[in-house]
């Protein structure tokens, strides 16, 4: 399987890359790329953008660097054009669509590396949260693609959709998933994905990385030493996915001036 880890974007709001952002001595898409490795991956891209003011900031990567051209742009003033979908750069072999503006745990990346997907799977935050998420909102992760036919066809059935007007604000990778799914476009529903619980979050301004930071020093992270720890992990995940197979939550994108963290992934834009 291809790991694509996409870190496009014109970062107008950051010095440089948010992906290049040293978080405990260590660079965000590096540790990503480390983990990847460590867990098994051996086929590794990172998918950036044809700016010429960032072009080669991701070419000292120990991975293949693939330079895209992408449409999809958000103005300062959240003005946007192109379509947030088109960051997936279609194949047709099996791929994993890794968001390069995370911060993943190592239990994030072995989950999502591990687990096994016949179609089409979803990766994201899930309420109720961690006590070591920094946000008070679900995160989308990553996808992972079996079925690569469908999902193009639910990228393209994602921008007709919004070209029709169907989505109450600009559909990212959430609406992208109740395409896939079938379900309702204007409501997320929670149970219907892998949830990744524990303080892995995309970064999108530098009180993220603070706050990050704070919850890192505060807490033993777990080691591949630390079996009872590990296994103690497992056992509070077990509980987290019981307690979501029984309980449902929705998010209603009731105006359009909702928060487009996500948009960001491709275009490098906060909220």
């Amino acid at each position: 399987m291809k790991y694509y880890i996409m870190c496009g974007g014109n970062y107008t709001r950051w010095k440089k890359p948010r992906q290049l952002s040293q978080i405990n001595d260590e660079v965000l898409v590096e540790r990503t790329i480390r983990l990847l490795k460590k867990y098994g991956a051996t086929d590794i891209a990172v998918t950036t953008s044809l700016d010429p003011a960032t072009y080669d900031y991701f070419d000292y990567l120990p991975c293949e660097v693939i330079h895209r051209k992408n449409e999809f742009t958000v103005t300062e003033d959240n003005r946007i054009s192109g379509y947030y979908v088109d960051a997936f750069m279609p194949t047709d072999k099996p791929v994993c669509y890794i968001f390069g503006d995370v911060y993943f745990s190592e239990n994030a990346i072995k989950t999502i590396v591990e687990t096994e997907v016949d179609d089409i799977q979803f990766f994201a935050s899930a309420p109720p949260f961690s006590d070591d998420y920094i946000k008070p909102w679900a995160e989308p992760f990553a996808f992972k693609v079996n079925n690569t036919e469908r999902f193009k066809q639910a990228v393209e059935q994602t921008k007709r959709y919004k070209d029709q007007g169907k989505f109450k604000r600009h559909p990212i990778a959430w609406e992208l998933w109740q395409v896939i799914k079938g379900h309702e476009l204007n409501h997320i529903d929670y149970y219907s994905y892998h949830a990744i619980n524990d303080y892995t979050c995309d970064i999108d301004k530098q009180q993220d990385i603070d706050k990050l930071i704070r919850v890192l020093e505060n807490n033993a992270i777990v080691t591949d030493d630390n079996t009872e720890a590990e296994e103690l992990i497992d056992s509070c995940a077990e509980l987290q996915d019981k307690i979501q197979e029984e309980t449902t939550y929705y998010i209603t994108f009731d105006n359009e001036d909702e928060n487009y963290d996500d948009l960001d992934m491709w275009n490098g834009e906060g909220d």
